[in-house]
């Protein structure tokens, strides 16, 4: 019998809870990834308002609760049974019930990608600490992903404290050890930051954001200093093979701004789940 089914069988009831969770949990992680850039925005516009003693802008108030979900297309509000997980998108057929218009095949993508990570988390660690730091961790990812993807930007309001969160899980030794985890958010920042400033001094441009620094110091808390090689290699090998294929297709140019947030986020994922999946890949290859 396979491994993985295996588990499975020997944790059927915790399997599925996390599925049913992770689906719901899903569904407001679309909630923070649509919400949380425009927050930002309100809040940069307020910000610049006040420092020109300026009137702040006149703009409803939004938060992550308020209000309601709504149509980004007509605003109008949506029913409980148009927002079940997965379900509604089918039952609408990818549309506004209201107005038609197309629902992006995003929102369910999240969910199911959240409640399918949720699952192998659960495999992975069973019920344990580490348990609650891997769900909490991957649903950081995906919201960090998602963002990076459509604004180029990494939230502090996210990466900040997955920072300090890393170093707390880890002052029993959950993932690594509190030393290692230290160092790690340590050198992961200044690693990224030397990049950053050595790439800007020989061409004058800006190669990454300062969210990546703070993206790579938080897996380095997380995972510890050992960890940096194998989370900046993975995510340099596939960002570098997929710009190089959008060149060579067309679809972009080498000036085209590609985000770095999210390779790092996949590698940080490869490495919580499988942390021995590169050294693998290369005595493998050997």
């Amino acid at each position: 019998m396979d491994p993985l089914e295996e588990l499975i069988r020997a944790q059927p009831g915790l399997s599925f809870m996390l599925a049913a969770l992770g689906l719901v949990v899903g569904s407001f992680l679309n909630v923070v990834i649509h919400r949380l850039p425009k927050i930002m925005e309100a809040q940069w516009a307020q910000d610049f308002a006040d420092y020109r003693d300026e009137p702040a802008p006149d703009k409803e108030p939004l938060s992550l609760a308020y209000p309601g979900s709504q149509c980004p297309h007509c605003n109008t509000n949506i029913k409980a049974w148009q927002n079940i997980p997965v379900v509604s998108y089918a039952l609408l057929r990818g549309r506004c019930a209201s107005c038609e218009a197309p629902i992006s095949l995003r929102y369910p993508l999240v969910e199911i990608v959240t409640a399918l990570l949720w699952v192998v988390c659960g495999l992975s660690f069973g019920v344990s600490t580490a348990l609650a730091g891997a769900l909490l961790l991957t649903a950081v990812l995906i919201v960090l992903t998602a963002i990076d993807l459509d604004h180029q930007v990494l939230p502090d309001s996210l990466t900040l404290p997955l920072l300090w969160v890393g170093l707390l899980i880890n002052m029993t030794g959950t993932f690594t050890s509190l030393e290692s985890a230290l160092l790690g958010a340590v050198f992961g920042y200044l690693s990224l930051w030397s990049v950053y400033w050595l790439f800007k001094i020989v061409t004058g441009k800006e190669g990454m954001g300062y969210g990546d620094f703070k993206l790579l110091a938080a897996l380095g808390a997380w995972f510890g200093l050992a960890a940096l090689p194998t989370i900046v290699l993975l995510s340099s090998l596939v960002g570098a093979t997929l710009g190089l294929t959008l060149i060579l297709t067309g679809k972009q140019t080498r000036e085209t701004p590609m985000p770095f947030g999210p390779f790092l986020a996949g590698a940080g994922l490869i490495h919580l789940l499988y942390p021995n999946a590169l050294l693998g890949w290369i005595t493998g290859g050997i």
